[in-house]
């Protein structure tokens, strides 16, 4: 298929039908923002939630890739404005006797909480909750959070008031290590409060979405299992999950898809003793990315490094299969691996990984190999030109 595709985001191949909502909590930059995927029940006239849920985020698109944002910004609207994600949006939520498994999932620079979408329906499909967030280090192309108006903590809706936090760029003479830091350490305590805000909704404390959609949070009590819980990333969201593995005792692994390492300090690197998978693509890593990685997967068996073969860092985001040949050209979306291939492999190898760190019962070992790098488009570790350290 490749770019002969056509354009659109491909369904969820598990067993349950996916819903998602919008949760936003807190009437402060210091609440949380996420996106909920979760397994539905089956319903008639179902509703597809937009990819890209506000006009604003097309004008973060634009500046995070240094373009002309008056001009760009409707380019990019008509470019990706239509495209739906295939999900009930606040569908009925199922119950589960057993409880559900929790992803608490951190994007890359420039993203928001819907460029994954792809990846975190397939997961939900397969019984997992998935929490994809919205960071506020201003390294989401942009993101909001709503404050009472007029000052009052508690004001109804109809006064609540939208206040974006825009990508930021290092600043010119700062080293970069310096700026990023100090946001992968804000990321990772946000995942951390997103742990123990479903450790608060699965106990049955009243939680208040402020955003006020169709979709009972209450729904959830009782039916997510805290013993069971992952913090997932792509690219810095990778690094994110890594340091937020370190920082939170709840979470018993991480899957990092093409982690950028850089700002991440080197002291962390003794204190991460739980296993991670690296799921890399092909041009990103560097030799001394790969370094890091290393330092972990020899302190633990468990840590295992894979690479798909014919793929590029957008490959494992939902660009890989909405952008046509034009932008694929210029912003590289897609390798000669094809996508629905790639988010196979990036799928089933986290799901076999989950399956084992998670103690889950499920089949998901029937992908087992991919782990050890075995299979068709996959290698162990990194390629040869960056695996002689």
């Amino acid at each position: 298929m490749g770019a002969a595709q056509s354009l659109g985001l491909p369904p969820a191949q598990g067993p349950h039908q996916v819903g998602c909502t919008d949760v936003m909590v807190g009437l402060t930059r210091k609440g949380l923002f996420f996106r909920l995927f979760y397994p539905c029940l089956p319903q008639e006239g179902v509703e597809q939630p937009l990819w890209i849920p506000r006009y604003e985020y097309c004008r973060g698109l634009a500046e995070y890739a240094d373009l002309h944002w008056k001009w760009c910004t409707p380019l990019l609207s008509v470019a990706f404005g239509s495209f739906r994600v295939p999900v009930s949006w606040n569908g009925p939520f199922k119950p589960c006797s057993s409880k559900y498994p929790l992803i608490i999932f951190s994007h890359g620079l420039g993203a928001f909480r819907t460029v994954y979408s792809a990846l975190c329906a397939e997961l939900a499909s397969r019984g997992f909750l998935v929490a994809a967030l919205e960071h506020r280090d201003h390294s989401a192309c942009a993101t909001y959070f709503c404050k009472a108006g007029d000052g009052q903590p508690g004001a109804p809706q109809a006064t609540l008031q939208e206040e974006w936090v825009l990508l930021h760029r290092v600043p010119a003479g700062r080293k970069e290590f310096h700026f990023r830091n100090p946001q992968v350490h804000q990321r990772a305590n946000e995942c951390v409060r997103g742990l123990r805000l479903f450790q608060d909704i699965g106990h049955g404390q009243a939680v208040t979405n402020i955003l006020h959609n169709d979709f009972d949070l209450a729904a959830l009590k009782d039916s997510v299992d805290m013993t069971q819980a992952a913090v997932m990333g792509h690219s810095f969201g990778g690094a994110t999950a890594v340091l937020a593995l370190a920082k939170e005792p709840g979470f018993k692994c991480a899957v990092a898809l093409d982690a950028w390492m850089f700002p991440l300090e080197n002291a962390l690197y003794p204190k991460v003793v739980k296993p991670v998978l690296f799921i890399n693509t092909e041009t990103f890593q560097t030799a001394e990315s790969i370094a890091k990685m290393k330092q972990l997967s020899s302190r633990n068996s468990q840590t295992k490094i894979i690479t798909m073969l014919g793929s590029v860092h957008q490959s494992q985001t939902d660009f890989t299969f909405l952008a046509g040949n034009l932008v694929n050209t210029v912003f590289q979306t897609r390798g000669p691996l094809d996508p629905y291939k790639g988010l196979a492999i990036t799928s089933r190898a986290a799901l076999a990984f989950l399956q084992k760190h998670l103690e889950l019962k499920e089949d998901f070992d029937q992908w087992n190999d991919l782990l050890d790098g075995i299979g068709d488009s996959v290698i162990p570790e990194a390629p040869l030109c960056l695996s002689s350290l």
